[in-house]
């Protein structure tokens, strides 16, 4: 068994569609319909992610749900991630902390980590 899909409910569905396509190279698997869209790793070695418009904004609680996305490249990779429209997100970190936790533009959290040897 493996992850098939990772599924992220969203209300800003444009914005996480441009977002998560570039922040992980993926391609639409089908062309976005009705708020529906399975993004797919071009080499078919990462799980798909899913996106799935909702009616509103995620209110209270958040998703227990987030992607830790692995890196060789940690520095560049979180700045390319802001500069994509991700933004820091206020976390108290170890001193050895291998990782900085970010925000989509639809507010769900994900972990950037720096990992050897990830390519």
């Amino acid at each position: 068994m493996k992850i098939g899909s990772i599924v992220i409910n969203c209300y800003a569905f444009d914005d996480m569609l441009a977002f998560w396509q570039e922040a992980l190279h993926y391609i639409p698997r089908e062309p976005a319909k009705a708020g529906w869209v399975v993004l797919c790793d071009p080499e078919g070695k990462g799980p798909n992610l899913s996106l799935n418009q909702v009616p509103e904004k995620r209110t209270g609680k958040r998703s227990r749900l987030h992607l830790d996305l692995y890196t060789n490249d940690h520095s560049n990779e979180v700045e390319r991630l802001i500069n994509l429209g991700a933004i820091r997100y206020p976390w108290r970190y170890h001193p050895d902390a291998d990782f900085v936790v970010l925000q989509d533009p639809d507010d769900n959290l994900f972990c950037v980590i720096q990992k050897e040897n990830v390519l």
